[in-house]
């Protein structure tokens, strides 16, 4: 079966009772044991509810894994995991990361005694160059946020398996629906469920995959033990929001694709950083591992002074943090997303004070880029009349 359909049919099936099409919301945290020594398969809510059942289920067929694990965020998501490691182990991370995982790990994580190096996770050799005895993991965000970098995740999965390392990949830009970097050789996969996923910028959730019977176990001990765990309503929500994933990232896709071509050629603009374009650094190896684009990609002005004006001229597009919503949004990732990464690393790998990222969402294209046309026309009056 497609994945079209297994994602339209994500919890139709479950119910025996009714028959309900719609999985129902189960809000009940405790259980009746039908005697002593029996259960149900559910106890405690914390450990397992039916609801999220449903969900985690769903997550694990999606990514070909073994196990799924819901959690109330995907940073409460990448705690588990980060949960799994022991004080003194070091983990690899991918060079450009979202601000909250670098946050995560050097502000907490840190505390305990994990460590992180950073590197182009394309560059085997420099990675090579990173390993310690110590070494544990490969952490890769593909493609990354905001500059799109692409990592060949053969590739790695394979150098990282030939040396007893971990794989975790971050596959929120691309969700399973384009990309499911467990056939590709990684041992996690985890979703800030929030974007794409859950899609309409109304639940907060966060998705772990696991494959492997032992790696499963041990991540369940610990997402029951943490307990930073989806809600029922939320992982209703989010299963919702599931059903239509591969109508909604057709078209944002599509209209990313086309605002992409159209900002490439605009004389305010040096640069546009989407995968689908040719020119993109990694477009072979995206056309490769996956079978479509996301929906977000970053641009870089020519002049910072356009920023603000920008963002106060856009319409139809919200000037607001997150992504992977049916609304269109734009991001200053200097001082929002990226704000705790230390301003020498953001520039380094060029996350400056001249880039936007832009979330498109599935409105219709030509009303997106007529709002992009008069904020830029508003931004360029602006400056020449300063």
């Amino acid at each position: 079966m497609k994945i079209e359909s297994h994602l339209a049919q994500i919890g139709s099936v479950q119910e025996p009772v009714t028959g309900a099409v719609s999985f129902p919301v189960y809000q009940a945290t405790a259980f009746r044991h039908p005697k002593l020594g029996q259960s149900t398969g559910f106890d405690y809510a914390r450990t397992k509810s039916p609801t999220r059942a449903v969900l985690e289920e769903a997550a694990a067929k999606l990514e070909s894994g073994d196990a799924g694990f819901a959690c109330s965020s995907g940073m409460a998501a990448l705690q588990t995991i980060f949960a799994y490691f022991s004080q003194g182990d070091h983990l690899i991370v991918s060079l450009d990361l979202y601000g909250g995982t670098y946050r995560l790990l050097e502000r907490i994580m840190s505390r305990f005694g994990v460590t992180a190096s950073y590197v182009d996770t394309n560059d085997i050799d420099g990675m090579s160059s990173l390993l310690q005895p110590n070494t544990k993991a490969v952490l890769i965000e593909t493609p990354t946020n905001p500059l799109m970098m692409i990592t060949d995740l053969e590739r790695v999965c394979s150098w990282a398996k030939s040396r007893g390392l971990l794989t975790i990949v971050d596959n929120t830009l691309l969700t399973p629906y384009l990309q499911r970097p467990i056939e590709l050789g990684a041992d996690i996969v985890i979703h800030s469920a929030t974007k794409y996923l859950g899609g309409h910028n109304d639940v907060l959730a966060g998705l772990i995959i696991t494959k492997g019977e032992e790696l499963s176990k041990e991540m369940a001990i610990l997402h029951n033990s943490i307990g930073a765990v989806l809600g029922p309503q939320d992982s209703w929500l989010l299963m919702r929001g599931m059903k239509t994933l591969a109508l909604r990232m057709e078209r944002h896709q599509y209209n990313a694709t086309k605002i992409a071509e159209y900002l490439l050629e605009h004389p305010a603009i040096d640069d546009v950083y989407y995968p689908a374009l040719p020119h993109h650094p990694g477009h072979d190896v995206q056309n490769k591992q996956s079978s479509g684009n996301t929906g977000i990609f970053s641009f870089r002005l020519k002049d910072a002074r356009y920023i603000e004006p920008i963002l106060r001229h856009i319409k139809l597009i919200a000037f607001a943090e997150s992504l992977g919503g049916v609304e269109s949004l734009m991001t200053y990732p200097a001082v929002q997303t990226h704000a705790d990464i230390p301003e020498e690393i953001r520039k380094a790998v060029g996350v400056d004070d001249r880039l936007l990222r832009f979330s498109v969402g599935i409105e219709h294209v030509d009303d997106l880029i007529e709002d992009l046309e008069q904020a830029l026309r508003e931004a360029k009056q602006e400056i020449e009349e300063q």
